[in-house]
């Protein structure tokens, strides 16, 4: 529950006096969405000040990586934007890759770009409908929630998880795709579209949504790239920037998108760029999904790149052959060496530039890592985002950046 605390501000002799409230918001409060704090100062409904806190899901995940072999920390990335994990965990995977220097097979880049703009999409899913929840529209949210499931199942057919998914491996996946997993893809691709046509149709020229949206939670393109926004809410702010255009990776480049920009940056803004990337993430994955069934013989069973030294082989060759067993053994007990190394490389996460800033010493493990966390620079500027905004409209603003508590802290 929210505490509040009353304060009267003296004024001058003769004046009248003029009481704030302090709102306590977070961080176990419902309209968070996330496990974090904004301890706000008002005067009526009208924010007079805020100020954020974090730290209440700090979970080490840093140091506890610089004590683990790479391939294991693919469980901590999935922890930070668990709703699109996948991208978090690919991104890591081709930070490992960057640094040891392990090219990737086209149909497994492939393979990636349909699983990293499923969960995008996903993502983008949530937010939207979140920011329709809190504009006081229930409806949409039940309606495409469902769809997420559909894509979870997806999920499941590849790597057997749904949220936390510790999918994919260094140079590819565990495992080649099922055709039940295709199949479940081509339902998505047939139905998911007139789901979310609708789901727009519900907001996008709705006037109370369009009321309690537009030129709210507002911020300049200038204001934005001074703060290190990425990703949607700096598109949204009208800067045209997207890693997958700027420095491609997973042959991205083979693709035909567009990369939507807003102008005002503001509630509405957002809300309209991330509806218009699922468009171009559905356009991704059709594209990626017909580049994927070329692939014939051979060709079509290829998941991983051929590096044994950093790939676990498969199970029933370690009980049969001692190579196998040999790799397994120094693979899983970390003794695989790792080349000496300082990198930096960055993915476009759902919410922004997910970057992995690695440092190695040539041991078992990361000398140093850091994740760029898109969120965590976002709400720095929640202050700012909301002076002198009413309290509603701070509750659509902390929605329409996608503030994740997993992605905050570190």
């Amino acid at each position: 529950m929210s505490d509040v605390l009353h304060h009267h501000i003296k004024l001058p002799e003769g004046s009248i006096e003029k009481q704030t409230t302090t709102l306590n918001l977070g961080p176990t409060h419902p309209a968070t969405h996330g496990v974090f704090q904004n301890i706000i100062e008002l005067d009526g409904e009208r924010i007079v000040s805020a100020e954020q806190t974090v730290g209440y899901i700090h979970r080490a995940f840093e140091k506890i990586a610089e004590r683990r072999p790479l391939f294991q920390i693919t469980t901590l990335t999935d922890r930070l934007n668990y709703c699109s994990s996948p991208i978090n965990n690919m991104g890591w995977h081709l930070t490992c890759e960057k640094l040891l220097k392990v090219e990737t097979p086209k149909r497994v880049d492939y393979l990636r770009v349909i699983i990293m703009e499923l969960a995008r999409i996903t993502d983008h899913l949530i937010c939207n409908s979140i920011v329709g929840v809190d504009a006081g529209a229930y409806t949409g949210f039940l309606y495409v929630m469902q769809w997420r499931e559909h894509v979870y199942e997806i999920y499941e057919e590849v790597c057997g998880a749904r949220l936390t998914t510790n999918m994919g491996r260094i140079g590819g996946f565990e495992r080649n795709f099922s055709n039940a997993a295709f199949e479940k893809l081509e339902i998505f691709l047939k139905e998911f579209p007139k789901v979310w046509k609708e789901f727009e149709n519900l907001f996008k020229r709705n006037r109370i949504f369009i009321d309690r949206t537009k030129d709210t939670g507002a911020i300049s393109a200038e204001r934005a790239l001074n703060y290190g926004f990425t990703g949607p809410n700096l598109r949204a702010a009208g800067v045209d920037y997207d890693v997958r255009v700027h420095t491609p990776y997973s042959s991205y480049q083979d693709f035909d998108f567009t990369v939507p920009v807003g102008t005002t940056g503001d509630n509405y803004d957002r809300w309209l760029v991330r509806g218009e990337e699922v468009w171009q993430s559905l356009s991704i994955i059709e594209q990626a999904y017909k580049k994927v069934q070329e692939f014939k013989g051979a060709e079509a069973d290829v998941f991983h790149a051929d590096c044994p030294a950093y790939y676990l082989p498969e199970k029933k060759d370690v009980y049969t052959k001692m190579e196998a067993l040999i790799y397994h053994f120094k693979i899983v007990m970390g003794e695989t060496e790792i080349p000496k190394g300082e990198i930096y490389n960055a993915v476009e996460g759902a919410n922004g530039e997910l970057g992995f800033y690695l440092i190695s010493d040539a041991g078992r493990s990361p000398y140093r890592l850091h994740f760029r966390r898109p969120c965590f620079i976002y709400y720095q500027a929640y202050s700012e985002l909301t002076d002198n905004a009413m309290l509603s409209d701070a509750i659509i603003t902390m929605s329409s950046l996608n503030l994740i508590a997993g992605e905050l802290d570190a």
